[in-house]
């Protein structure tokens, strides 16, 4: 897989990574509490469009996956990888566990440069299932490829390809179903 460093990591460079994950692996504890300050954001920009309002809970979770699976990390160059698995699964499964109501819709089409605009397309991503989220996150946020998308969700690229279709379909049916009743 290609690895894609968060902006402004503190672990991007690979001695200081191995460092600390090594440190925090051998028990650490400054050194886990620096490797999940890192990660944390990352982390978050995950959890948030597929968690939605139960994004911080997801990450939440996903940290401590992580801080209490940090000995099973077989290679310090694989921990955006593989925390990218983690938080994926966490908020997957934190969404499906949430029973909240659909948000009601705005009641007028904002411009594009408005701040609402953000809560309008949180509204549409509101109504996909967290497995739809989960893949619209890892191909159009990440820009992970179908291959690479599949082994962070533990499906067959086929599999990412249809979720894909389908998520963007019912996104794009949910979006302009909404412009036409404004």
């Amino acid at each position: 897989m290609t690895q894609r460093w968060p902006d402004g990591d503190t672990l991007s460079d690979p001695a200081t990574r191995d460092r600390v994950v090594r440190a925090a692996q051998a028990g650490d504890a400054i050194a886990l509490s620096d490797l999940l300050d890192a990660i944390t954001p990352y982390v978050r920009r995950l959890c948030g469009p597929i968690a939605l309002a139960d994004a911080a809970d997801a990450a939440q979770e996903a940290l401590i996956v992580v801080m209490r699976r940090i000995g099973s990390l077989r290679e310090p160059a694989a921990l955006y990888g593989w925390v990218r698995v983690i938080a994926v699964r966490e908020a997957v499964r934190v969404a499906r566990g949430s029973s909240r109501a659909v948000p009601a819709e705005l009641p007028e089409l904002p411009a594009p440069d408005d701040p609402a605009l953000a809560a309008d397309v949180a509204d549409v991503l509101d109504r996909l299932s967290p497995e739809h989220r989960a893949v619209l996150v890892l191909r159009d946020v990440d820009g992970l490829d179908e291959t690479e998308a599949g082994a962070v969700l533990g499906v067959p690229a086929g599999t990412v390809r249809s979720r894909l279709f389908r998520a963007r379909r019912t996104f794009r049916r949910a979006w302009l179903g909404e412009r036409s009743t404004r």
